[in-house]
């Protein structure tokens, strides 16, 4: 019996928050893809009067200090929940527009604030806010989908990136006890199924997910059983598929189609940066835009060092509109703000 298991590649960039993270987990993973970067932009909110280059790919952004590379951030983008612009006070700039990006990662709340130090904000906001909505409408390449609208009159909506490799009539979803027939599609993204008499039961499984391919009997017969990392359900799924010299062929198909979406991966995020505008162009905008006539950015950005704690500089409060009453704290000797309810002093020193 051919078999094929290994190991599956994590992708945290996306679905995850880093703070002060080293080289290697700031590299583009593969499949990751650099939009664009912008020289000089200064991290408002925890590192305020400090500049950094804010690189944003199809995953993540990146911000990370001139001054110490040490200090940086990576927010991936499936965190995002809310991207803004409005007025803020740097260190660097004074009172001006900056983009606000509200976040959740693992039951936390943080905001990021940016301030680009060089060119017109609304084009940082615009960008951002552009891809973000590209990754939000490109799930399906990244996520499992049961039951979706991926099926339109019994054919697969074919996802901008992706190519159908192979149709298959008459395959055998063995989720049920008596089995449902219907239509599996393989591509180069991923697996998907409906049933014959209603293309609403369905199944959409990117490869991304898959850490188990392989045949195994089952009581209906010899079945292609496809198993899904534990993070994402921890599916199992049978499908019955004849003759045997079939069934095999496709174990093979899909055995190749991942390796190869393994080693160069497809996560749908697209993004046309405008033709006249260099991508790495390091001012991120034309620079008949910029303030002060056009005149080049000095920087004169401090050496922010960062405290052990440091994801307490960006915790998030959306219930906030002003600042609470102080009151002196025995436990600290300080006099501090009060705190929102259902929070301790113990809190603060830690992070879920």
């Amino acid at each position: 019996m051919e078999a094929f298991e290994e190991e599956p590649f994590c992708l945290w960039q996306d679905r995850d928050i880093k703070f002060d993270s080293n080289d290697k987990a700031l590299a583009p993973r593969p499949g990751e893809t650099v939009i664009s970067k912008f020289e000089a932009v200064e991290d408002t909110k925890g590192n305020n009067g400090a500049s950094g280059k804010l690189t944003v790919t199809n995953l993540r952004i990146i911000w990370r200090s001139t001054a110490k590379p040490s200090v940086n951030l990576s927010i991936g983008l499936m965190c995002i929940f809310q991207i803004k612009a409005r007025k803020a006070t740097s260190k660097l700039r004074g009172q001006t527009e900056s983009v606000y990006i509200l976040t959740k990662c693992k039951k936390t709340q943080f905001e990021f604030i940016f301030t680009n130090l060089v060119s017109d904000t609304p084009k940082l906001f615009a960008l951002i806010l552009a891809v973000h909505r590209s990754y939000e409408t490109s799930k399906l390449y990244r996520e499992i989908k049961l039951r979706g609208a991926i099926i339109d009159n019994q054919t697969l909506k074919v996802l901008p990136l992706e190519q159908v490799y192979d149709k298959i009539n008459g395959v055998m979803n063995l989720c049920s006890s008596q089995g449902t027939l219907g239509t599996m599609y393989i591509t180069n993204v991923r697996v998907a199924w409906h049933a014959n008499t209603n293309e609403a039961f369905n199944i959409s499984v990117p490869y991304l997910h898959l850490i188990s391919i392989k045949m195994r009997e089952s009581k209906f017969g010899l079945a292609l059983v496809l198993e899904t990392h534990k993070d994402t359900g921890g599916y199992v799924l049978g499908f019955r598929i004849d003759p045997q010299e079939k069934l095999r062929s496709t174990l093979q198909q899909i055995n190749s189609l991942y390796r190869v979406f393994s080693a160069h991966p497809i996560f749908g995020v697209e993004y046309e940066t405008d033709e006249s505008v260099d991508p790495s162009d390091t001012t991120g905008g034309d620079s008949n835009e910029k303030e002060g006539g056009g005149a080049p950015f000095e920087d004169e950005s401090e050496i922010v060092e960062t405290s052990n704690n440091v994801c307490s500089a960006y915790f998030a409060d959306p219930n906030k509109s002003h600042d609470r009453e102080p009151f002196y704290s025995e436990h600290i000797g300080l006099a501090m703000e009060t705190l929102p309810d259902g929070y301790s002093i113990k809190d603060l020193w830690e992070v879920t």
